[in-house]
């Protein structure tokens, strides 16, 4: 299924060179089939400054320009990003490589020569983040430490996942296959992603489970950086039939008084004895 069938509007820009055999010898050009923009603004400076300024939207402990400068690797792993996928582009691919690994041993974030990142990606703490080959990255995209967007096939290819503008990856999250998560949506911190996400949609739990928004944020709004909020809906599918079964039986037994459920959780908490935990 196409990503417009999916009602995924993500923009599909002219590609620049980026070929990768597959198995039956031939060559794709991954960019012209990429759904987001690499980054390629009006200069070097000025990428740099939206670089710094996504930094202190969304990082409330930045202090200082100083500071962002000298202690912020993620800001690092971006701009050593932006030398090693021109060089991946430009076909020194090996040389590429190499830097990326050093860039990887200072920073503690690998990202592959050969991602697309589009411009604004913040990388917040960034210890342990794994940014695949074939993965891209639309504009003004957040993630924390730990977060994996990783691929599920050996087939050269298309292999790693898509993210929209402005989505949020919780610490922790893994993001596999090619998949597409839209725009504006939030993976909750430690979510296991392996299905496609529409926009506008909060992703929780393993496998994770994706939950509609139901007021849809836009472009120009606040970054939703809150992704410790997740929905239990599996959680709340249980109390929901522990109440029905329990109204069922108090009927059959010929109460028509339904009384407060037992054994459901209060204020999020499980109230039962378990000598097991």
């Amino acid at each position: 299924m196409k990503d417009e069938e999916r009602g995924f509007k993500l923009p599909r820009p002219q590609g620049s060179g980026l070929n990768v055999p597959i198995s039956d010898g031939r060559s794709r050009n991954l960019e012209s089939e990429t759904h987001v923009k690499p980054r390629r603004g009006p200069g070097v400076l000025t990428a740099i400054k939206g670089d710094i300024h996504s930094v202190f939207e969304r990082d409330p402990a930045a202090r200082s320009m100083l500071e962002v400068l000298l202690c912020y690797p993620g800001l690092h792993a971006v701009w050593a990003h932006c030398v090693t996928h021109w060089l991946w582009t430009h076909k020194l691919k090996l040389l590429a490589r190499w830097l990326s690994q050093i860039a990887r041993g200072v920073t503690g974030i690998e990202i592959h020569p050969g991602a697309v990142i589009g411009p604004g990606l913040f990388i917040d703490h960034g210890m342990g983040v794994v940014i695949g080959e074939t993965a891209e990255i639309g504009a003004n995209v957040t993630l924390y430490h730990g977060v994996t967007l990783g691929g599920t096939s050996i087939v050269k290819g298309k292999r790693h996942p898509t993210l929209g503008d402005r989505v949020v990856v919780g610490a922790g999250a893994k993001v596999l296959g090619a998949i597409t998560v839209g725009e504006d949506s939030r993976i909750g911190a430690n979510a296991v992603v392996v299905r496609p996400v529409p926009p506008n949609s909060v992703v929780v739990g393993v496998p994770g489970n994706a939950v509609m928004r139901t007021q849809a944020r836009v472009a120009g709004d606040t970054p939703d950086l809150e992704h410790n909020r997740m929905p239990d809906m599996i959680g709340a599918s249980v109390i929901s039939l522990m109440s029905r079964v329990d109204a069922l039986e108090q009927l059959v037994v010929g109460h028509t008084h339904i009384s407060e459920p037992g054994h459901l959780p209060k204020e999020g908490v499980w109230d039962v004895e378990d000598y097991t935990i």
